[in-house]
């Protein structure tokens, strides 16, 4: 449950500090005081989107931080796989938002994300606000909520896995039908385009050494020329490099005995010559290998040729790329030539999904069938004791119907619609478009009363639920949230109504102040005096009688 809220530099809020109690409790205040300010600052802790135009003007930083006792709620789970301490007696939820746009939130100390405060702020709080009474024209809402009653977490994951599978397997089909309609009309024209390159016989790497092997030929006379200088220089008659070398070498050799100073220079230039005398030796080999092939350059360029023509025909720019396209070619030829057993292969395998998920599917009907009626008797008995005692609530079970062969969707095979009858002798309608608005509330409490008590949600907050009803409804209203909050549970009622107020075991009113800085918000428990008075202003207005005093402490007192 919620043990402490602190607020800094929100909106209107300079600084809140405020100790929550377990039960029921309610919240009252003045329209405008700013008791949608705290559930502003609640919904940034449950991961809720950041404005900047949320922090107090003037502030560089605004920051929210609530404490839970979680003690009496299987926690620990989610904590370890989070990787995040857990302090079952005081967890701590942190957001702090600066003015620079950034925003940080912080689990029990631990840096954390938006998704995992999000996740983990459901665990902890329901804020039930007006607009949400708009779900009941939700299917998905209706729909989860008999899945809530019927405990089916199981029969869904198992349904869920099977219908992936199954919904995979379909898209896979689809794809090989459409890759196959495409492919066959195009398929004399691929087929060319295959027989073309393959007949190409190209080979990785080729284009590059063709390409210097032509370079090489253009320039052959030059290769030969400097060949030959080279090799005239180091063997020639004139000069003859490599018989002067031998002779300087046999001199040294000579003098190494008596002159024992020369003897390394006499070793580095035997090596040097012979060395050289092997260079010489390649050179002249490599002039006799220079010959123009005339035949050669030719298939050199007919075949370099018929690389280029490819390239620019089929917009690549190696033959690496043709040799890809030429494999994609020959991937779609197969595909259509084995086309009937692929197809037959992957239409098997998306009946044996279907049949597998459709199996599941009726598991989880069943399961959604015996709910619908849990819940058709436990609303019924709430709305009866909250003033419809001609009410007829129904949940209807439908099958989905498709425009395609299947019927199942994500969450089943099974339609679910609440509907609903305040009075004798008329039809049952969907809620949504019956009910009048007190109704609606009625209903929604009714419900949250029913989903509160499936899953143990520790705390729930409810924003002016009361909407739309008054007098003995609203106390009747308050005996729920007061019966859930008896449940090991913290329910909390922001309220306008008086005959809710009266029934909290704590009372926290929120007041708006005018300061010399500007307009500040506040919040703070009420004394039990206090109570009466603001019981008894919310009965007779802001002149309090002694009547409204005495009939707040017989609502407080009842």
């Amino acid at each position: 449950m919620l043990k402490e809220l602190h607020i800094k530099n929100f909106a209107l809020i300079d600084r809140l500090d405020i100790d929550f109690e377990s039960g029921f409790s309610v919240i009252t205040g003045e329209t405008g005081a700013g008791k949608s300010i705290v559930l502003g600052a609640i919904g940034l802790l449950m991961g809720q989107r950041a404005d900047i135009k949320a922090i107090k003007t003037g502030e560089q930083k605004c920051s929210i931080e609530a404490h839970f006792n979680l003690s009496a709620y299987d926690m620990q789970e989610w904590f370890d796989e989070n990787e995040i301490d857990f302090d079952a007696d005081d967890s701590i939820i942190r957001r702090e938002l600066m003015a620079s746009g950034k925003s940080r939130g912080f689990i029990n100390d631990t840096p954390a994300t938006v998704h995992q405060m999000k996740e983990l702020g459901e665990m902890l709080m329901d804020v039930h606000s007006q607009h949400q009474n708009l779900l009941l024209q939700k299917e998905d809402f209706q729909l989860n909520t008999v899945d809530i009653i019927a405990h089916n977490i199981k029969e869904r994951t198992e349904y869920t896995k099977a219908f992936n599978e199954f919904h995979a397997a379909e898209k896979r089909l689809q794809e090989l039908k459409d890759d196959l309609s495409a492919n066959q009309k195009n398929e004399d024209f691929m087929r060319f385009q295959l027989g073309e390159l393959t007949a190409a016989n190209l080979v990785a790497g080729e284009q590059e050494e063709l390409e210097q092997e032509q370079e090489t030929a253009s320039h052959t006379e030059d290769i030969k020329e400097a060949l030959y200088e080279a090799d005239q220089l180091l063997n020639g008659d004139d000069n003859d490099v490599i018989s002067n070398l031998k002779q300087v070498c046999n001199c040294l050799s000579r003098i190494t005995g008596v002159f024992p100073s020369v003897e390394e220079l006499s070793e580095r230039l035997e090596s040097t010559y012979i060395e050289i005398k092997d260079i010489a030796s390649d050179i002249s080999d490599s002039l006799e290998d220079v010959e123009f092939d005339p035949d050669r350059m030719e298939y050199i360029n007919d075949r370099l040729d018929t690389i280029y023509s490819l390239q620019k025909k089929y917009g690549k720019s190696t033959v690496e790329e043709l040799i890809e396209e030429r494999d994609r070619l020959q991937k779609a030829i197969d595909a259509i030539d084995n086309s009937d057993e692929e197809l037959k292969e992957q239409a098997a395998k998306v009946a044996k999904f279907k049949k597998e998920a459709q199996k599941l599917a009726d598991t989880l009907t069943k399961t959604r069938t015996k709910a619908a009626k849990t819940v058709e008797e436990e609303i019924h008995k709430r709305l009866t004791a909250l003033g419809m005692p001609n009410v007829q609530f129904c949940v209807e079970l439908t099958a989905n119907t498709a425009e395609d062969a299947s019927h199942l969707t994500k969450d089943g095979q099974d339609k679910i619609a609440f509907m609903f009858s305040a009075n004798k002798g008329m039809d049952l309608r969907p809620v949504s478009q019956v009910a009048s608005g007190g109704e609606i509330a009625r209903v929604m409490l009714s419900l949250k009363a029913m989903i509160s008590g499936a899953v143990k949600l520790p705390t729930i907050i409810f924003d002016e639920i009361d909407t739309g009803v008054s007098g003995k409804m609203a106390e009747k209203m308050a005996e729920i949230m007061q019966e859930m909050g008896d449940a090991n549970r913290q329910v909390i009622s922001i309220t306008h109504l008086p005959q809710i107020a009266a029934k909290g075991n704590c009372h926290y009113k929120v007041e708006k102040h005018d300061t010399e800085s500007g307009t500040t918000s506040l919040m703070r428990r009420l004394s039990d005096d206090e109570r009466v008075q603001e019981i008894a202003q919310m009965l007779s207005g802001e002149n309090i009688s002694e009547a409204a005093l005495t009939n707040a402490r017989e609502l407080l007192k009842r």
